[in-house]
């Protein structure tokens, strides 16, 4: 139907047009920056106290209320742990195709405050747990993994997701970074003062320390709402996904297409024997991304345009035979990134192993501060999370002057990932250090079948000390590797990227649990008694597989080039100017 609309009525809706996207634009702009972090950061605070509060006493939870074995307990604390970390991953690609990062962590906290009241039921109704020395039955067994699956569900939902929407509420790559950073401590922090919960439930009563954890849980999300009217809402726009499996499909259809050369452009004029498909843009315009990279090139075959390929006016006619140069640039990236991210997931399965490990040889060793005072079991991994929120102060003020008087640059993410693979080999030595003597302290006092409540004479502090290098390792690697991530994801995968380090930690205490029950099975390191075992060469072995992938990992980013992290810091350097 040809169109009848005079040029002043053309006039007309195109000023109208241009006044609505100028309102929205404004609308947009006045939302978002700086106003929104004491908001985001009272989130973070108490949903990560809530979490904290039951997930760092579970192990002690389930031997002492529940009648589970130790080392069982300490398999049942990994797989919620790994949960937790997954579950990231299903809310990043829900807040990023769907509902958008807010309605997400909203549902999310929703969720963690059911699981944790009904976690608190079982620590209050007799009826919900076993009698001492009992197997408990199949409705208490069902009422606690439902408990923990809610919980799980939840946190899951929210400790990435809302990181996401904290970076999105900054413009500039710095800022970005800065608040990563404060993301980071606030979580660590958090995390050190949720063991005054634990306390509670040592000292007080489990009822009482979930029921607080449920309380903190609902107020980080009454205060998450009263932010909502300052937030940045940026929508999704349909799953990133589809389109990557679409250049997967397109380049299989058109395998026997000859790739051809990378073409250049020169006076904003595309050359007419480029045959790639940039999008539907004028012919006088130049598209805002460059020619297919020369790596991967099989996948360049997408992008190929042929007959039929296009309509008349330049969009696609067949989306999963066509895509642009953008989407298989996307892809790419997401390929060339999975080498480096791969090589996090032996960093962090040594971090599971030593944190259930670590309660369970604090149960065995002095745990007293003085008379009056005994720290809880499950609450040795304080010493790495405050590690991590000092350490993360320090580099955040320090390491970016101190690396730049040193080598003239400034630290780049790999580089901070790097640092931490080495502090967290250093840790592993340290730990099996510290077995080899409080099992030298065991076999001296003749204590090797004791199962009693008699401790050994040997303080648990000697735990904190390779708990400090850890926490420090992570303090480096964490944000590092959200950083890179972040920067170097597509953009519609933004929710995702952040998410991936989630994914890491998840499938790292998956194979923790998967390396223990091995070990458990082909060798007498960890029976149920850890005082006849020899935790010890657990801790070697994962300086082995440590330093082993210490090396893959420095093959991999020498081997990786940075496709955004360099440009972003040359213009936060050209504002600086």
């Amino acid at each position: 139907m040809a169109d009848t609309t005079n040029p002043q009525q053309q006039q007309f809706h195109g000023e109208l047009s241009h006044a609505e996207t100028q309102t929205t634009s404004n609308t947009y702009s006045k939302r978002g920056g700086w106003i929104t972090f004491p908001f985001i950061t009272a989130a973070v605070i108490g949903l990560t106290l809530a979490s904290a509060g039951w997930l760092s006493n579970l192990i002690v939870y389930l031997i002492e209320e529940f009648n589970v074995k130790s080392v069982d307990a300490a398999q049942i604390s990994n797989v919620v742990s790994g949960c937790t970390s997954l579950f990231p991953i299903a809310g990043a690609v829900l807040a990023d195709s769907l509902f958008g990062c807010f309605s997400v962590i909203t549902f999310s906290s929703i969720v963690s405050l059911l699981g944790i009241i009904l976690l608190t039921l079982t620590a209050t109704l007799q009826s919900l747990r076993p009698l001492p020395g009992e197997t408990p039955s199949r409705l208490q067994l069902g009422v606690l993994y439902s408990s923990l699956t809610l919980t799980s569900i939840g946190v899951g939902g929210t400790r990435f997701t809302i990181a996401t929407m904290g970076a999105d509420q900054l413009d500039k790559p710095k800022d970005q970074g800065v608040f990563f950073n404060w993301f980071f401590f606030t979580f660590y922090f958090a995390s050190v003062i949720s063991f005054a919960l634990v306390y509670i439930e040592d000292n007080v009563g489990w009822g009482w320390g979930f029921g607080l954890s449920a309380a903190i849980n609902a107020v980080g999300l009454a205060v998450f709402w009263v932010g909502k009217r300052y937030y940045r809402s940026v929508k999704p726009k349909g799953s990133p996904f589809v389109s990557l499996a679409r250049v997967v499909v397109a380049t299989i259809r058109k395998w026997k297409l000859v790739v051809p050369l990378m073409v250049s452009y020169s006076q904003n004029q595309q050359s007419k024997e480029d045959s790639y498909y940039y999008g539907k843009t004028e012919v006088a315009e130049l598209p805002s991304y460059s020619a297919p990279t020369p790596s991967f090139r099989f996948l360049n075959r997408a992008a190929i345009q042929t007959e039929g390929d296009t309509r008349p006016d330049g969009s696609i006619a067949k989306p999963w035979r066509l895509c642009t140069v953008d989407q298989v640039e996307d892809l790419k990236n997401l390929l060339r990134l999975f080498p480096l991210w791969s090589t996090g997931i032996f960093l962090n399965a040594p971090i599971g192993i030593q944190i259930s490990l670590t309660v369970l040889q604090a149960l065995t060793m002095d745990r007293h501060l003085g008379p009056h005072f005994q720290i809880p079991a499950g609450s040795f991994y304080v010493f790495a999370l405050l590690s991590t929120s000092i350490s993360i102060s320090f580099i955040d003020r320090f390491l970016p002057t101190t690396w730049h008087k040193l080598t003239g640059r400034s630290p780049t993410p790999l580089q901070r990932i790097g640092l931490g693979h080495v502090l967290n080999i250093m840790a592993m030595a340290g730990s099996a250090l510290v077995e080899s003597r409080r099992l030298h302290v065991v076999r001296s006092h003749h204590l090797e079948d004791q199962t009693g409540p008699t401790v050994l004479p040997m303080s648990a502090l000697w735990l904190a000390l390779p708990l400090l290098i850890v926490g420090a390792g992570e303090a480096l690697h964490f944000p590092g590797q959200v950083s890179l991530y972040y920067q170097e994801f597509p953009v519609p995968l933004r929710s995702t990227a952040t998410a991936m380090i989630a994914l890491i930690i998840g499938i790292g205490f998956y194979l923790s649990t998967a390396v223990i029950d091995l070990v458990r099975r082909i060798t007498g390191w960890l029976p149920d008694n850890i005082n006849r075992g020899r935790m010890d060469c657990v801790y070697w072995m994962l300086v082995v597989i440590g330093v082993a992938n210490f090396g893959y990992y420095l093959t991999c980013a020498r081997l990786y080039k940075y496709q955004n992290i360099d440009n972003s810091r040359s213009e936060s350097h050209e504002d600086q100017e």
